[in-house]
């Protein structure tokens, strides 16, 4: 291949650039995100029950659609979420690679079959289903500088006009609004209506008949007599539209004439639809919309279309009323990109100096250089293709590539160089010469490395999706680079070297003269070196047996963890209060925890969410999303987001009457909120709530005593005082009331009653029933109340009903269909999350017998990576050993590059630990390159060794001669790939911790597969050679015979 195009370098130049359109036409449309989809997709299903208790809630809905939905083709696991306010919501998460369309029409069918067995409370609420991120994108806060637009006016301006075009914005799975629009708010005086006679029934009922839409038909319509001159349509007004025409609504009309009015009776009002969840910006009361991504869409793109949006949107707003979004989770990701293509830039800057160096003509140095873009824009197109994104892994993989991909040009023009120096021939001959000995190197390391990262592919699941971006990258740079090594290199190199005089090569003066002849006594050194160690085999085998015993014992103490933790640029704050506290007391905590936040010099502005957080919905809960300032602005260790959640968790702890835990985001968002492991506590015994509370509390107790665990706290909302009505069932009887009758006034007077729907500035809005905020304050209030009987009159509860305090749920949780308890925590300092996990099943082993656990989120992942690793790097082994042996017909030749591997493993190992780094996924990523590299190394001396061996040389001279000719090109391509990484290793700024984390451990790994492996590989290839020519029983493998070899 390489002869021909030789002979047709155009016919070379016009497939590069083909590469290099098809590359740039995928640049405009890849799309761009952190990281490739690794969460597994998630469909929320949402219900309502106003009212309800969270044990309600669970019984009568929750596990009513839990059961239903197992079986679900692909789920892998369900969480439910009651809580006291009667809202609940049922997460599925299903295998990654499901489609989230399907899942959700699958999710949506199985609820059909609940829906007819559901309360007709929930069904009037309505069911959603979603698709959705547990994680919001960003938040767009609405704030007025005028008294006119009040959050609540704010709420009803964003649901109508705001909401609605978010909501439709390709890529947004969910737009919560955090505020409300307006209801026709009836508050009802229960005083009033026992004077009256009267009841909360009685209410609802005048108002559900009295603001009716009437479809009341036309005159004139056909069939019509004859002469009919008029057809005209016949309007009702039936739906009332303002306060005074519901405050005129009768509930009694008497005998006498008078009547009984609504006014009467209650406060009427164009109110709030729901007081559950206020938002303050800045300390600043707002209405905000909280954006969460559909699980297959672009943050960066969706982000960018959010704002523009608004943008647009923003023209039109009423005066005094501005938009901002001051959390934005995709900031981090634009720049964490930008700056690993920075990296990509000054790694190509240096390997082009250290070619320089090495080959000392520009030249020299282009050939190879014009073939890194070449390559990466072909493996652009290949990421397009596959269906992948530019992310932080895939421009990884692309930073890792480079030093891989000059490796084959630099062999060829080194190999060229060298004979026209050596030889004194033209470039075409010396090419053709060169091409001819080095074309099966080049096919050799391009299968080695290939082979090495192919099984990555094959994996599934989170970690597999990981690593399939690495091997598509990987694979189809290596691929392009082998391509154009054997086609536009040769014909580069024919057309645009020049001549030189045989031994014209080492007659530099000035810095390269001293430089080339340096580097002569360096090899020579070498080569008596080496010839020294093959007198000492036995010697350098026993050392290699020390280094692998080495391997093995750092290998098992390293740390282990999933991704690095990352600077994101915000963190949140979770605030809880004791159980039973009010939204008064919670806003006081947070104007405490605003004013400390924003004195920080790091802070750029927090969002504070009232009524709602990551643990649960209530009054007692609140949620702070702090955005801080660009990275450049924060430099230095105590400057992060980490140093500022270590400072916020001392000074927010001594806030009185709550309980304050600042976290950082996890690298990655959508598996779980916070860093560190999240943990499911589960009753599979049917031992009870309370039994369940007292399990999760000495599991608690017993992690508070370790001191491989810190900040290990319950997730969730704790059990609180909750008043108890018994009623007397034969009291009840004998009044004539029925259950039924008292579940109305209950859930009317204090649960809210949703009525019906009434025409409001061309929006159908809410009608809602409920006692007014003084007859509900107290357990006597409760006892007030009337309910009606039988004969329609309406008796006072306290007939039949008494009261009692009870201590009960707040929230219920149940984890694949065990009721379960919420459990976070985080390893301490230098203790890695693997021993954390370790440590935590440890003591859930000496709880009480009936209870199990199950990890979820990051947690899952990590351990399901940690299993799959070795099974990955013995894959890895055996592909490059079968590979080889295939491509050698021997089983000798694989086995001493094979050999090689330790060394490199060893660099892996000592510049992780080194750097007080971990065993997670990029360290494992980082191992797989540096298994093909030791042995690309290997391939290139063992290769030539080979063929002069072949050519009757002894072994031992076969094996110094290779040794002395690939001496500089494994120098020159080692040293290539290390400066190429070295950007990296001393990354800084956004996702950094990443960069370091790859670029450390795949440094380390090339120092020591060079240094070492140059003087290991010949010893090596001559105990492999001797120990195989000595046993004929497992001597090279002969051609298999074909069919035509047949006697």
């Amino acid at each position: 291949m390489a002869q021909f195009f030789i002979n047709r370098p155009i016919f070379a130049w016009v497939i590069a650039l083909f590469i290099l359109v098809i590359g740039g036409v995928a640049i405009t449309q890849l799309p761009v995100a952190q990281y490739p989809p690794v969460a597994p997709p998630s469909i929320v299903v949402n219900v309502a029950y106003p009212g309800a208790s969270a044990k309600t809630l669970e019984e009568s809905v929750i596990s009513v659609i839990e059961r239903e939905m197992n079986g679900s083709p692909g789920l892998i696991y369900m969480e439910s979420v009651s809580q006291a306010d009667g809202t609940g919501a049922i997460t599925l998460s299903f295998q990654p690679g499901t489609s989230p369309d399907l899942a959700q029409v699958d999710v949506q069918n199985r609820l059909s079959r609940a829906n007819p067995r559901l309360p007709q409370a929930v069904t009037q609420q309505g069911v959603r289903v979603d698709k959705a991120n547990p994680n919001f994108l960003l938040f767009a806060i609405l704030s007025s500088e005028t008294a006119a637009y009040d959050p609540v006016a704010l709420g009803d301006y964003a649901s109508r006009n705001v909401l609605p075009q978010i909501q439709r914005v390709p890529g947004v799975g969910q737009a919560q609004l955090f505020g409300t629009e307006r209801a026709m708010r009836v508050w009802i005086d229960p005083a009033k209506l026992v004077g009256l006679r009267l009841s909360s029934a009685d209410v609802t009922a005048a108002i559900a008949g009295q603001n009716a839409q009437v479809a009341s038909g036309s005159i004139g319509d056909l069939p019509n007599t004859a002469g009919q001159p008029v057809f005209a349509t016949v309007v009702v007004k039936g739906q009332l539209n303002s306060t005074e025409q519901f405050g005129d609504i009768i509930l009694r009309a008497n005998a006498d004439g008078s009547s009984v009015r609504l006014k009467d009776v209650a406060r009427i009002e164009l109110g709030a639809q729901s007081y559950g969840t206020r938002i303050r910006l800045n300390g600043e009361p707002s209405t905000g919309i909280g954006v969460q991504l559909s699980p297959t869409a672009n943050a960066v793109a969706t982000a960018t279309a959010v704002k523009k949006r608004i943008d647009e949107l923003s023209r039109y707003f009423p005066p005094g009323v501005k938009a901002s979004i001051p959390y934005d989770s995709s900031r981090f990701i634009s720049i964490s990109i930008g700056q690993v293509v920075e990296t990509l830039f000054e790694a190509v800057i240096l390997v082009f100096l250290v070619m320089y160096l090495f080959l000392q003509n520009i030249r020299y140095t282009l050939i190879p250089t014009l073939v890194v873009p070449i390559a990466l824009m072909g493996s652009l197109s290949v990421l397009l293709a596959l269906g992948f994104s530019i992310n932080v892994l895939t421009m990884f993989g692309m930073v890792l590539v480079i030093g891989i991909v000059v490796d084959d040009a630099i062999v060829v023009v080194e190999n060229v160089e060298r004979i026209m120096s050596e030889e004194g021939l033209s470039p075409l001959d010396a090419t053709r010469k060169a091409m001819g000995q080095i074309s099966g190197a080049i096919v050799g390391v391009t299968v080695v490395l290939i082979s090495v990262f192919v099984p990555l592919a094959f994996f599934s699941g989170a970690v597999g999706n990981i690593y399939r971006q690495f091997s598509a990258v990987m694979v189809s740079a290596i691929g392009f680079s082998a391509f154009l090594a054997l086609s536009l290199t040769p014909a580069l190199c024919a057309t645009l070297l020049k001549p030189v005089e045989a031994g014209h090569h080492h007659a530099k003066t000035g810095f390269f003269g001293w430089f080339n002849r340096g580097f002569s006594r360096t090899a020579k050194g070498y080569e008596g070196v080496v010839a020294r160690i093959l007198t000492r085999a036995a010697r350098y085998l026993i050392i290699y047996a020390a280094i692998i015993g080495a391997v093995v014992v750092m290998f098992g103490r390293l740390p282990t963890s999933f991704i690095p933790n990352e600077d994101q640029g915000n963190i949140l704050v979770n605030v809880q209060l004791p159980p039973g506290a009010t939204q008064g007391r919670t806003t006081e905590v947070m104007k405490q925890a605003e004013a400390w936040m924003l004195k920080q010099p790091d802070v750029q502005s927090m969002v504070s969410v009232l009524g709602f957080s990551f643990s649960g919905t209530g009054q007692n809960a609140a949620l702070g999303f702090v955005t801080l300032k660009d990275w450049d602005e924060r430099e230095g260790a105590e400057h992060t987001a980490q140093a500022l959640v270590a400072r916020a968790f001392g000074a927010l702890g001594q806030i009185r009457d709550a309980f304050i835990f600042p976290v950082s985001p996890p690298a990655i968002r959508e598996l779980g909120r916070a860093n560190g492991f999240a943990m499911r506590l589960q009753d599979r015994g049917g031992n009870g709530h309370d039994a369940l509370l007292a399990a999760r509390n000495q599991l608690l107790g017993m992690a508070a005593k370790s001191t491989l665990l810190v900040s290990v706290r319950p997730d969730g909302l704790e059990d609180a005082p909750q008043l108890q009505l018994d009623v007397d069932r034969d009291k009840a009887g004998a009044l004539g009331v029925t259950f039924g009758a008292i579940n109305t006034t209950l859930s009317t007077a204090l649960g809210s009653s949703y009525v019906n729907d009434f025409p409001n500035a061309g929006r159908m809005q809410r009608v809602v029933v409920q006692a007014d905020a003084p007859a509900r304050m107290q357990p006597d209030d409760l006892l007030q109340l009337n309910a009606l009987n039988s004969a329609g009159q309406p008796v006072p509860l306290a007939s039949f009903v008494t009261t009692r305090w009870i201590n009960g749920p707040m929230q219920t949780v149940r984890y694949n269909g065990y009721p379960a308890m919420r459990i976070q925590g985080e390893p301490a300092k230098g203790v890695s999350s693997g021993a954390a996990i370790a440590e935590m099943e440890r003591l859930a082993g000496q709880l009480p017998p009936g209870f199990a656990y199950e990890w979820t989120g990051q947690s899952r992942e990590e351990k399901l990576s940690g299993s799959t690793a070795l099974f990955l790097f013995a894959f890895s082994l055996l592909a490059v050993f079968l590979c080889l042996a295939a491509l050698y017909e021997s089983w000798s030749i694989p086995l001493a590059v094979i050999l090689v591997v330790p060394l490199g493993v060893l660099g892996v190992v000592l510049g992780i630990g080194w750097r007080g780094m971990e065993n997670d996924v990029f360290f494992k990523v980082g191992l797989i390159t540096i298994i093909g590299l030791s042995a690309k190394n290997a391939v290139l001396i063992i290769e030539f060794a080979k063929e002069l061996h072949a050519q009757g040389k002894g072994v031992v001279e076969a094996v110094l001669e290779a040794a002395h000719l690939r001496f500089r090109p494994i120098l020159m391509t080692s040293l290539a790939f290390i400066l190429g990484v070295l950007p990296l290793v001393l990354a800084s700024g956004a996702g950094s911790a990443s960069q370091r984390a790859i670029g450390t451990g795949v440094m380390g790994g090339m120092l020591t597969a060079t240094l070492l492996a140059v003087f290991f590989v010949p010893v090596f290839y001559v105990v492999v050679m001797r120990v195989f020519s000595r046993r004929p029983a497992i001597a090279d493998a002969q051609p298999i015979a074909g069919p035509g070899d047949a006697p």
